[in-house]
């Protein structure tokens, strides 16, 4: 072979080379995958949360005197709890707590009522939880209040007072005296004042003052302690009721 043959061949399998390499498409890497069809988790069906109930009966910081009293034991009467239909629910679960002793009462409900039998002339509060089958998101509706009407009851005590500032449980900005606030009820209207009752020390709270009014300022804190505080209600006919124990740390 003559060397100019040599050369036309070498040259001829460069570019045969150079071909190849060049319709290989560079940095492609293939076929371009093909989405999934329906776009993946965006397209999985969006479960909507249960809807809140709205109460109906008892109603709100009432007497109920519908409860049909038990024929064997007269200290119990059986109430029908109402509340609308809430969107998006499958059943119901229905809180009652009495108020003198924070025990609390569930019953679970289909449909938009329950019969639920408790102490009678005692105070109790209720709410609804709504539940969907299909999701464990659940939905608290308001808290109402009401007295189960008592046997020869003239007058009810006021409701356990309920604290509105500080919060239960709230921790406040570094302060040398601090407003105590509270809300309170009776179904008989004659609330006459109130005993606040205050301390560090849960158990040997001491009288911070009375009032006839919902509030009582100027009590004196310290930064770095948790404070406890309770409110004794009394109304005309000397029926009381004391709230449950508040708490809130000065920072």
């Amino acid at each position: 072979m003559t060397r100019n043959k040599l050369v036309y061949i070498t040259l001829f399998l460069t570019a045969l080379v150079f071909i190849g390499c060049s319709s290989s498409g560079g940095d492609d890497d293939g076929p371009t995958p093909t989405p999934p069809i329906g776009g993946g988790d965006d397209d999985d069906p969006v479960i909507p949360d249960p809807a809140a109930a709205t109460l109906v009966f008892p109603e709100d910081e009432s007497e109920c005197t519908t409860g049909v009293v038990n024929a064997e034991d007269t200290t119990i009467s059986t109430i029908t709890f109402e509340w609308s239909e809430a969107a998006n629910t499958d059943r119901y679960t229905v809180t009652v707590t009495n108020l003198n002793t924070d025990i609390s009462t569930f019953a679970n409900s289909n449909t938009n009522s329950v019969d639920i039998a408790l102490e009678r002339g005692v105070p109790f509060s209720w709410f609804v939880t709504s539940r969907g089958n299909a999701t464990t998101t659940t939905t608290d509706s308001e808290t109402f209040r009401f007295y189960n009407e008592g046997e020869g009851i003239e007058n009810y005590a006021p409701f356990p007072a309920e604290a509105v500032n500080p919060a239960r449980g709230a921790n406040i900005a570094a302060t040398a005296l601090v407003a105590l606030e509270w809300s309170g009820s009776d179904v008989d209207g004659d609330i006459t004042g109130y005993e606040v009752l205050f301390g560090t020390d849960s158990a040997a709270l001491s009288s911070a003052g009375t009032t006839a009014d919902t509030s009582l300022g100027d009590v004196s804190v310290t930064s770095g302690n948790t404070y406890f505080w309770q409110v004794v209600t009394t109304d005309s006919a000397g029926n009381t009721s004391t709230s449950e124990l508040f708490q809130f740390r000065v920072n």
